[in-house]
């Protein structure tokens, strides 16, 4: 036995400080190792609830911890400092389409009536909210509605440029499929259909059976 240990042992009030340093430094190491996995821990959780926020897009952000007459009156006042201006619900050629449509209707369907820059959010229900806030904000240029104002046509004017990106393909796929679920018809017309073509194609669309 080496005669350091022996002295040691010589010495139990030695020994005793030795083995009570000893056991502090291992509770230290240990506590230290431990704060470093609620670390891990904490930034985990952290990174997946800021993924489960993106990808549940109904989860609002919150607007700080303002009440809501509070947040009301932050928002007139910046209304009252701000200048606004109209403008036209519809472009030149959607207006165009409009007139057509609106002919076509009072020959084919005279209660019906169309509507323009319509939300598909106050037309279409679900209890999906990822699905409803998918959809919520997105707009058909005209609806076609009867004699109750339930949707029944979507009609859609397309400019000459309007698939060149992918973006507004796929914007325009997910309102196609949410109307058709929704049992609600949809039209494309062409920037260059002429309005001989375009009263055809409305005509065949007012003329299926319900």
């Amino acid at each position: 036995m080496p005669s350091e240990i022996v002295s040691l042992i010589d010495k139990p009030h030695l020994l005793a400080l030795l083995l009570a340093i000893g056991a502090a430094i291992g509770i230290a190491v240990e506590r230290f190792a431990e704060g470093l996995k609620r670390a891990e821990r904490r930034a985990f959780w952290r990174g997946r609830k800021s993924a489960e926020r993106k990808y549940r897009p109904h989860q609002a952000p919150t607007l700080s911890h303002k009440s809501q007459t509070e947040v009301a009156a932050e928002q007139l006042r910046r209304v009252m400092e701000a200048d606004f201006k109209s403008r036209p619900l519809l472009n030149q050629s959607e207006r165009r389409l409009l007139a057509v449509l609106d002919k076509t209707l009072s020959e084919e369907k005279p209660t019906w009536r169309a509507m323009g820059q319509v939300s598909l959010g106050e037309i279409l229900l679900s209890d999906d909210k990822d699905a409803y806030w998918a959809i919520n904000s997105k707009r058909v240029d005209l609806l076609i509605v009867d004699d109750s104002c339930r949707p029944v046509h979507a009609v859609e004017f397309q400019g000459s440029g309007h698939h060149l990106g992918a973006e507004t393909a796929a914007r325009d796929a997910v309102k196609k499929e949410a109307l058709r679920r929704a049992g609600i018809g949809y039209v494309e017309v062409m920037s260059n259909q002429t309005p001989a073509q375009v009263r055809l194609l409305l005509q065949g669309l007012l003329r299926q059976p319900a």
